[in-house]
């Protein structure tokens, strides 16, 4: 963070020194929530969660050498003691933002946030230095957290925003007022939260409701493709920039195609020019994120060319998507199983089905969450598709919505050991271990809260014929 002293913080957040004996001291470090990442110049933020309460681990975070206690109450050591920790956090973040002038970038979707993310940063960072949500921290902890690691020679910060209900992003876009705007899509994900797909539009639209006008720079980033987001285009007065696979599209892809390995190939359309990308990761629902992380990159000038070497050597940033890794034995393990809703569950199939083409292939799928009433319908489309596009085996774990997706596949056509309940994680394992064969491929992937990325460790520690180890 750029260096702040105590009492320009205690101003900005509205709050008041305690035990400080020193107001003019500064903090010259990060701004953390975990206790163990506390060190010296830091200020630490004392959440209370469920479990842990942050106020505990005071005394020990200025050992460590923090310089003092964002807290709700004194704390025996230097703290700024506000009335709500989680608002002053937020206001620190807008004035820090607001000070450096740096150029944000902002996304938000319904599928492949963090992924787009992660591709924005690596196309812009070859520009000038960027900042970027590590993970998927996108929401009022998350974002103020990330926002606050700029420093003066932060040229991009790129936030990913996500929302669980009307007001959230627009909430977010106040913390760190976005300059471009980028939304991806309107699926399926917490529909059973937010009660359809239009009340899910009305809320991802906010992003570009609180852009600046286009004669100050606003830039709105629109999936072309995807009629709920181009709708968007008339809630923003900031300049519209359509990408997608469409011909009315100012960023598009032409002549998409996979390699042998399932890898995206596709020329490159932007207005200043085109060129050729070979991405480096895996599934054809990566071409559409990788429009999208042009689009953003043309708009704060980058060539064509520019842009399509940065897409073709940009890589996965964030653990368990798409991970792809080989077992000495042959047996292929594709983890994604950082989370699941039914638009990346059907990219997932197809991702798998390309990269496993002539070998077995192995699609391990549990519970998407938060679905509500549409739950019965998206798991059993789920374990339809799996049949349609000729997984060699489905292996359902978990409960009622894996019993919904096993059921789709036996009403589509599949029967005997095509496709298998399990109960837990562990059954799927102990099924795989005894059964792979050298050259299947295995796709891992459910919701977050079913854990399922046990499945791809306990797959990457033991081979065919013993222990192995991964590469």
């Amino acid at each position: 963070m750029i260096t702040l002293s105590l009492a320009e913080i205690a101003e900005v957040v509205g709050g008041r020194m305690h035990d400080i004996p020193d107001a003019s001291a500064e903090v010259t470090g990060p701004v953390v929530r975990d206790s163990r990442e506390a060190g010296p110049g830091s200020l630490f933020v004392a959440f209370v969660g469920e479990r842990v309460d942050g106020h505990d681990f005071a005394g020990q975070v200025v050992e460590a050498g923090a310089v003092a206690v964002l807290a709700s109450r004194p704390v025996g050591v230097p703290a700024i003691v506000v009335d709500d920790v989680q608002a002053a956090l937020g206001a620190l973040a807008r004035h820090v933002v607001r000070r450096l002038g740096t150029t944000l970038v902002a996304l938000t979707g319904s599928a492949g946030k963090t992924s787009t993310k992660d591709l924005i940063a690596q196309v812009l960072r070859r520009k000038a230095p960027t900042v970027f949500t590590p993970g998927s921290m996108n929401n009022e902890v998350g974002l103020p957290l990330t926002a606050l690691t700029a420093t003066d020679e932060t040229k991009f910060l790129v936030l990913e925003m996500g929302a669980r209900g009307i007001g959230h992003i627009r909430y977010l876009c106040e913390l760190t007022p976005p300059k471009i705007g980028a939304v991806l899509n309107v699926g399926s994900a917490h529909i059973g939260e937010f009660g359809g797909r239009e009340q899910i539009a009305q809320a991802k639209g906010e992003l570009v409701e609180a852009l600046p006008p286009a004669e100050e720079g606003g830039a709105a980033i629109l999936n072309a493709d995807d009629p709920l987001v181009r709708a968007m285009a008339s809630r923003t007065k900031a300049k519209v920039i359509l990408f997608g696979e469409s011909g009315e599209a100012d960023v598009r892809a032409e002549n998409v195609r996979l390699t042998d390995t399932g890898q995206p190939s596709f020329s490159l359309h932007t207005p200043s020019g085109a060129s050729d990308v070979t991405m480096r990761l895996y599934g054809e629902h990566h071409v559409s994120n990788a429009l999208a992380a042009a689009a953003v990159a043309h708009e704060l000038g980058m060539s064509a060319d520019e842009i399509a070497t940065a897409l073709s050597e940009a890589g996965s940033l964030s653990r368990w998507r798409m991970e792809v890794t080989e077992r000495p034995d042959g047996v292929t393990v594709v983890n994604d199983a950082y989370n699941a809703n039914p638009e990346s569950m059907k990219a997932a199939l197809r991702a798998l089905v390309a990269i496993g083409k002539g070998r077995r292939t192995w699609a391990v799928l549990g519970k998407m969450a938060e679905l509500g009433d549409e739950a019965l319908a998206e798991h059993d489309a789920v374990g339809r598709l799996a049949v349609r596009l000729n997984v060699s085996k489905l292996v359902a774990v978990g409960g009622r919505e894996a019993q919904w997706l096993q059921l789709g596949a036996y009403n589509e056509g599949s029967w005997g050991e095509e496709s298998v309940h399990v109960s837990d994680a562990q059954a799927a394992v102990d099924l795989l271990r005894s059964e792979l064969r050298p050259g299947d491929v295995v796709l891992v992937k459910a919701s977050r809260s079913v854990g399922l990325e046990s499945v791809a460790t306990a797959l990457l520690e033991t081979g065919a014929e013993g222990e192995v180890a991964a590469r």
